[in-house]
């Protein structure tokens, strides 16, 4: 196995740590759920196993990227670009503390993953 550029190392790092990041979330969001009403069961669920799904979806591409899977690019970008969003919401809504590292960690790992040495080293032209 060949070694990795320090660009994709560092994105498939950040992808990693997201996917820890986000399923902690799922993981208090699935307590909440247990200890608290909630006003419906599905909403309950869904707030649970979206982040759950995402927090996988996130470890499986930066897996696929150390192994230089050139086609977990695209989607990995795809989330980044998502995620930014998602952080500036968090931002407005009262939890700067969770938003602005989220904005952070989406932008950085985009430009990490454009990288011409994380390009190469994915087989992308």
């Amino acid at each position: 196995m060949r070694a990795l550029p320090t660009s994709l190392r560092l994105a498939v790092a950040l992808l990693l740590l997201e996917a820890v990041g986000v399923a902690l979330v799922a993981v208090v969001f699935g307590y909440d759920g247990l200890t608290q009403r909630a006003p419906s069961a599905g909403g309950a669920i869904s707030v649970v196993a979206v982040p759950a799904l995402l927090a996988a979806v996130l470890g499986l591409l930066g897996v696929q990227l150390a192994r230089c899977r050139g086609w977990a690019r695209g989607p990995a970008v795809a989330l980044e670009l998502l995620l930014a969003p998602l952080g500036y919401y968090m931002v407005i809504g009262g939890a700067p503390w969770l938003g602005v590292p989220a904005i952070a960690a989406a932008l950085a790992c985009t430009v990490l993953l454009l990288a011409p040495g994380t390009r190469a080293a994915l087989g992308i032209h």
